[in-house]
């Protein structure tokens, strides 16, 4: 486990010098001074694998900083300190730095360059991570892919979440979840079941991966 630390704490110090998404993108560059955001240790057996951060994430530093992460908190039943502790949770989103807005104010998709360059890196260095916590599309996508699990073509998020017990499988078990933002508060009225049925579950393996 030593050279395992040791790799991570290579990766991760490169990952945050990154400035490749400004100096050589794949296609229009990131309009704005590159901010990577992560948090990871050799120790975290539980990884939260986001989309990538947003604006006021990209001003603090801190991901999952605003509204959205006091849901993903609340969710998994967590304190900021025990959710903040990189000891016991990992935070690696599928963008590290703030891809910038649409034209309708919401936000890009993570910039292609990280996964492309860092991931496969940044995951083999934390063969600890026994559970994932999937949050959106590009990361279930690239999580169950990289474990070679690949989600089956036109598979749905509802599907993804409510039958999470069915795609879970293997090691280390993945937990796909709809992104906590209030802009899905709507599919969350949509979808009772995701209360009644996976939070219970999710809370009960989150409780397990923090002691």
């Amino acid at each position: 486990m030593a050279q395992f630390a040791a790799d991570l704490a290579d990766v991760a110090a490169r990952i945050r010098a990154c400035r490749l998404c400004r100096d050589a993108p794949r296609g229009a560059s990131l309009p704005h001074e590159p901010r990577p955001v992560l948090r990871i240790s050799s120790t975290a057996r539980l990884l939260i694998a986001g989309q990538a951060p947003g604006v006021r994430v990209h001003a603090s530093g801190l991901p999952f900083n605003d509204p959205s992460g006091d849901r993903l908190r609340q969710w998994m039943n967590v304190s900021r300190d025990v959710f903040y502790d990189e000891r016991k949770i990992a935070i690696a989103p599928m963008g590290f730095c703030f891809p910038g807005h649409t034209p309708d104010k919401g936000d890009l998709p993570p910039r292609p360059e990280c996964r492309a360059n860092w991931h496969d890196e940044l995951f083999h260095a934390m063969p600890q991570i026994e559970c994932i916590l999937a949050i959106g599309r590009y990361a279930q996508d690239y999580h169950f892919s990289r474990l070679g699990r690949p989600l089956p073509k036109g598979a749905l998020l509802h599907e993804l979440v409510r039958r999470w017990a069915e795609f879970s499988g293997g090691h280390p078990k993945i937990i796909a979840l709809p992104h906590p933002s209030w802009r899905n508060s709507g599919w969350l009225k949509r979808n009772p079941w995701f209360e009644a049925e996976v939070l219970p579950a999710l809370r009960e393996e989150v409780a397990r991966m923090i002691v």
